[in-house]
């Protein structure tokens, strides 16, 4: 077994790289095909899903088939192979198996224990074995991957540890308050009418709004999930369709809207929203300060790092637009010291007074020439701490802050009267919309942050002992079929034998009747099986063992097989795998 899996997740990665490598449905085609085109997979299948995209292939070299399978994701993603590289990870073998069977059981995924996941997993092995790229390894894995999956969720309180996410989103967005309460009597609006819009609306149907509007491309389809809505037995909603073009309207009419739609493009803009608002409201939708958009979209700044659209104050001269900014970076740019010439890196090297200046220009937008207070350390304590600086930017790429930033009073937001859930990857709605005052925007950014702290329960340790043990298992079963081959092949060329002695038998006594040839016949086989019945058996059970893939090898060497009739029974068994259906 060579299973190789490299792949990026919310884990691994911020969700802007996994907004822009997210893989359409073509693309996830294309790709798989691609990689098995490639010299080292023999066989591969792609999980994506909202927060991960994961490349499963079997190869035969570990190093090649990484390289390989990263340069094709980079590829079909779009984003650079150096930019994507630092958030891949990559499993192999009993770790690539123990990887998809704990996605499986929804320990790995955003809200622990959702059970989606088993789903999209189940599409993914449809559409490898649809391609024909799904031989006896990933078969035998992703089927096992969902019978792992339904054991934990049966046999364990898992789904008490974690919900789905459109259940999580919902919570976010009632901001702790009891979903069924409110949501009752809110009219919602549903854009896009795939598997994850169809669960939010089903949801919000039993939560208890009053009215759903479904909105999709192909108006079909919205149809087809209204009328499942209205028809079901446990709600009373009235739900409707309508096409994308009307979605403007319906969002005057909606308090709440869901989106998850496969757009390229932003389907919900941030001055589209603001109108409806306004349209709601009768008074502009301002914008307001502390919003995850404003730590991004508003400074620039994301997780105390410049953002690449937007630059640090101070980071160009007053030709640049940085007017009266104190600092000339282009000679700092000069300097041979591999630093961007983009954020604290820029300033490594500047005397103390400088760095003062600019820092006063920085917070105030003016320099601010400033006096040496009586007892402060002169221009040679100076030089020493500007030396000590580079030296810690040198290592660590960065210059320490030292100084507390000031507590920032927070501005009270109005109730929202708007309530959007952006479950799209990539998203739907603009980040900007966090920063508009009667709004309340969740998107798979946030849900990630708020799930990050959620409490492991006691049942997420009894599904890691029931995935370690499937793990063996599954290592142990892959074993002993890897010594299948070899032992058919075996018995194959003893019936041959058997076949020509019992010609060569005929052709010495030609008067040998029916009666007497069949018994010789069978005696002959009983003879063979009882002698090959132990070893083959005895074989498989050592096979199976960690480190018995080695005793296939033996037995070929032992009984002098032909090494192709081997690989051909191989093959025969992976055709046949190829055309089996997921459970």
């Amino acid at each position: 077994m060579s299973l190789l899996v490299v792949g990026l997740s919310h884990r691994s990665a911020p969700v802007s790289v996994l907004e822009r490598a997210s893989l359409s449905v073509d693309a996830q085609l294309k790709l798989v095909q691609d990689t098995v085109a490639a010299e080292p997979a023999a066989e591969a299948a792609v999980l994506a899903t909202c927060n991960r995209i994961e490349l499963y292939a079997d190869v035969d070299k570990f190093h090649a088939g990484v390289a390989e399978l990263s340069t094709l994701l980079a590829q079909h993603s779009g984003v650079g192979l150096e930019e994507l590289t630092p958030h891949l990870y990559v499993h192999y073998e009993d770790r690539a198996v123990h990887h998809l069977f704990s996605v499986a059981c929804g320990l790995d995924s955003m809200v622990v224990g959702e059970g989606q996941i088993l789903g999209q997993i189940k599409d993914s092995l449809a559409r490898a074995q649809e391609l024909h790229t799904a031989g006896r390894l990933l078969n035998d894995l992703f089927q096992q991957a969902l019978r792992v999956g339904k054991r934990a969720h049966h046999e364990t309180g898992i789904d008490r540890a974690g919900q789905s996410l459109v259940t999580f989103g919902l919570e976010q967005l009632s901001a702790g308050a009891d979903v069924q309460q409110w949501a009752r009597g809110k009219k919602a609006l549903v854009i896009g009418a795939g598997s994850m819009s169809s669960l939010a609306a089903a949801t919000l149907a039993r939560a208890g709004v009053t009215e759903i509007v479904v909105a999709n491309r192909t108006f079909e389809r919205a149809e087809r999930l209204a009328q499942i809505l209205s028809e079901g037995d446990d709600t009373d909603v009235l739900a409707r369709a309508v096409p994308m073009d009307s979605v403007p309207g319906e969002l005057t009419r909606a308090d709440v809207a869901v989106s998850c739609t496969g757009a390229t493009g932003l389907v919900l803009t941030a001055d589209a929203v603001a109108a409806t608002v306004e349209a709601r409201t009768g008074e502009p939708a301002a914008g307001v300060a502390g919003g995850p958009a404003d730590e991004a979209g508003a400074t620039g700044v994301r997780d105390g790092r410049p953002s690449a659209e937007t630059p640090l104050p101070g980071a160009g001269t007053a030709a640049d637009g940085g007017e009266n900014c104190p600092l000339d970076l282009s000679s700092v740019s000069s300097v041979p010291s591999g630093f961007s010439v983009m954020g604290d890196a820029a300033v490594a090297g500047l005397d103390a007074a400088t760095l003062e200046q600019h820092g006063a220009w920085a917070a105030g937008g003016t320099a601010v020439e400033r006096t040496r207070e009586p007892g402060r350390p002169g221009p040679e304590a100076d030089a020493e701490l500007i030396t000590a600086l580079a030296a810690t930017a040198t290592r660590s790429g960065r210059i320490p802050e030292r100084r507390r930033p000031e507590p920032v009073a927070e501005v009270p937001r109005p109730q929202p009267v708007l309530f959007l859930l952006d479950l799209a990857m990539p998203r739907d709605v603009d980040a900007a919309v966090h920063r508009l005052a009667g709004v309340r925007l969740v998107d798979i950014e946030s849900l990630a942050d708020a799930s990050a702290d959620a409490p492991m329960a006691a049942d997420v340790d009894m599904v890691r002992r029931i995935v370690a043990d499937e793990v063996a298992a599954f290592g142990a079963a892959q074993r002993a079929a890897h010594i299948t081959p070899t032992v058919v092949a075996l018995r194959s060329m003893a019936a041959e034998v058997v076949a020509g002695e019992i010609a060569r038998l005929e052709g010495r006594l030609p008067g040998l009747d029916d009666k007497h040839r069949a018994e010789i016949t069978q005696t002959v086989k009983r003879v063979v099986d009882k002698l090959l019945h132990a070893p083959t058996v005895r074989v498989k059970q050592l096979a199976a063992e960690p480190g018995g893939a080695g005793y296939a090898d033996a037995l070929r060497t032992l009984f002098d097989l032909d090494q192709e009739t081997v690989a051909s029974v191989s093959r025969a068994g992976n055709s046949t795998e190829k055309n089996r259906g997921p459970a």
